[in-house]
């Protein structure tokens, strides 16, 4: 085993470790869990719960934090808060108390949400506490062997590349996990170094969200909502306290397993099946699902007497155009809408109708909460609306990331205005279509675990990048964003543009062993659009020899 001396040191971590790793007598699994460290990614540090470098566990959290705090005391004087909160996974209490003894540890006070909380309040939080970092436990939608700890700047913005790579090195250099130091929980709380955050913060977080609401008229909109067992529940239906919700009883707990639901991850057609259920016996209007740690909301809607579920790219462009009906006679110049290169551009060309510019920025919305922050210090441009095709959007400026909440509230407010006016969301949607052409689309995910999938990973995309525009015909241009394009950072994802005005872009997953595809394609009538976008998917299959 090539692993052998960091197996055989973590044997000698605790008695539970070491259980734990004795029981394992595959040798693929114990390579995937000592080959490499947990690296950040586009969604911070991520993997698989369980002993050993390469998962989540209370020694990887601990070397996490240990950076983390050096890193700020050697940034900043004086006293330095951060603020932590966590997801319903199974142990992420746990390791948001880790993180916290740690910081203690080294003086650092740590402002701990006393319950489950989504990440966007945490975003909002580190900035109305004016601390100097947040953290965050959760794997966001990952299936239920995965937690994460992503770590949000002062701004209350995840980590963008160049200040990650500063705060890795300083974890790079924590070498023996097994002598950082943690604070006594009892005593850092006694000591005033660990503190619960006040309701308070929660209250003044709807209150902000509340001030994006547009469309204010009374209606009956029905709504089934389910938290899919994450931290949703109380601050959504308390934002959509005006219309009948439902909410489905068997979802509504906090369960780390996520028992109901093949995958916590409202991407995922099958996420809203149960939801989807009780609207039909109900005669909802709408189903709304976020996601375990509540940034990310899926939608299923009542048409033609079937529930029609609507992809980020929809709602996306839905609520851009929603928006911008209700703000046109108040935006002024340098209104700006913001969205990911892996998003397709019906909301652009909304937007830009509406007299915004747009910027692109690569996938994660780290990208987009830094762009506001940008906005705000140079002044020739304001935040109206940002969004990516992972169901997640951003309304305000009071948090950096991307909201369920706001985006629940203001998705209720779009599907009340649309019914006012006779038409369901789907019928929105077709209308956005016969004015700017049908915009369909698609995402490809291959699975690749471990070292060899590592491997296979990096192999297709240098095959792509030898290939150039020869990968596929009829392409009109190629962009490797790993060589820099534009004032983007470099980052490892290749985009091929059509002569017929498609796309399709490939990257490797920041947080899990992924390869993904994204596919997108315009045309005027749908039945074009659907043979455009079979052709382009089959194309990549052909070349991936799939």
């Amino acid at each position: 085993m090539r692993f052998a001396d960091r197996y055989n040191e973590w044997l000698l971590f605790d008695d539970e470790t070491k259980q734990e790793l004795l029981k394992i007598t595959d040798e693929k699994e114990l390579e995937d869990r000592f080959y490499k460290d947990l690296a950040f990614g586009t969604g911070g540090l991520r993997g698989i719960m369980g002993a050993g470098p390469n998962r989540m566990n209370v020694y990887t959290v601990s070397k996490a934090t240990a950076g983390l705090a050096q890193y700020l005391n050697d940034r900043f004087s004086g006293e330095k808060h951060v603020v932590i909160a966590y997801d319903s996974r199974n142990h992420s209490r746990a390791f948001a108390e880790c993180a916290a003894q740690v910081l203690a540890a080294k003086g650092i006070t740590a402002h701990l949400f006393r319950e489950i909380t989504p990440t966007p309040v945490l975003s909002f939080a580190v900035r109305y506490l004016h601390a100097a970092a947040g953290i965050v436990i959760t794997a966001s939608h990952n299936p239920k062997e995965y937690n994460g700890y992503k770590v949000y700047d002062a701004n209350g913005c995840q980590l963008v590349p160049a200040l990650a790579d500063e705060v890795i090195r300083y974890v790079n250099a924590v070498t023996d996990l097994r002598r950082i130091d943690r604070l006594d929980f009892e005593v850092a709380k006694s000591s005033g170094l660990v503190r619960f955050v006040s309701p308070k913060v929660l209250d003044a977080f709807l209150d902000a969200v509340r001030a994006q609401s547009v469309y204010t008229e009374s209606t009956d909109l029905k709504v089934v909502y389910t938290p899919l067992h994450g931290t949703g529940n109380i601050p959504v239906r308390r934002i959509l306290e005006r219309y009948d919700v439902s909410v489905l009883k068997s979802q509504e707990q906090p369960d780390g397993d996520f028992s109901t639901v093949r995958s916590p991850n409202p991407e995922e057609r099958d996420a809203l099946t149960l939801a989807i259920e009780q609207a039909r016996a109900q005669g909802a209007d709408l189903v709304l699902g976020t996601d375990p740690d509540c940034d990310r909301v899926g939608i299923a809607v009542r048409h033609d007497g079937d529930y029609v579920q609507l992809t980020g790219n929809q709602v996306g462009a839905l609520l851009t155009d929603f928006l911008l009906r209700f703000q046109r006679d108040t935006l002024k110049p340098g209104a700006t809408l913001v969205k990911t290169i892996v998003t397709n551009d019906l909301g652009a060309d909304i937007a830009r109708r509406y007299g915004l510019s747009v910027v692109e920025t690569l996938t994660g919305f780290k990208f987009i909460g830094e762009q506001i922050t940008k906005f705000e210090e140079s002044g020739d441009r304001y935040f109206v609306f940002g969004y990516e095709e992972s169901y997640g959007y951003l309304a305000g400026t009071y948090a950096r990331d991307k909201d369920a909440v706001v985006a629940s509230m203001l998705i209720c407010e779009m599907a009340a205005y649309h019914k006012a006016g006779g038409r369901t969301l789907v019928d929105a949607l077709e209308s956005l279509y016969a004015d700017y052409g049908c915009y369909l689309d698609a995402l490809k995910t291959y699975t690749l675990r471990g070292e060899d999938g590592a491997a296979r990973i990096r192999a297709i995309m240098q095959a792509f990048r030898k290939a150039g525009a020869s990968a596929f015909s009829d392409v009109k241009d190629v962009e490797d964003f790993a060589e820099g394009v534009g004032e983007l950072p470099k980052s490892d994802v290749l985009k091929f543009r059509f002569e017929d005005g498609g796309w399709l872009a490939i990257r490797p997953s920041g947080t899990e062993p992924k390869l993904k595809v994204y596919f997108s394609v315009c045309a005027k009538e749908r039945a074009s659009a659907e043979e455009k976008l079979a052709r382009l998917q089959a194309a990549f299959q052909e070349a991936i020899g799939a």
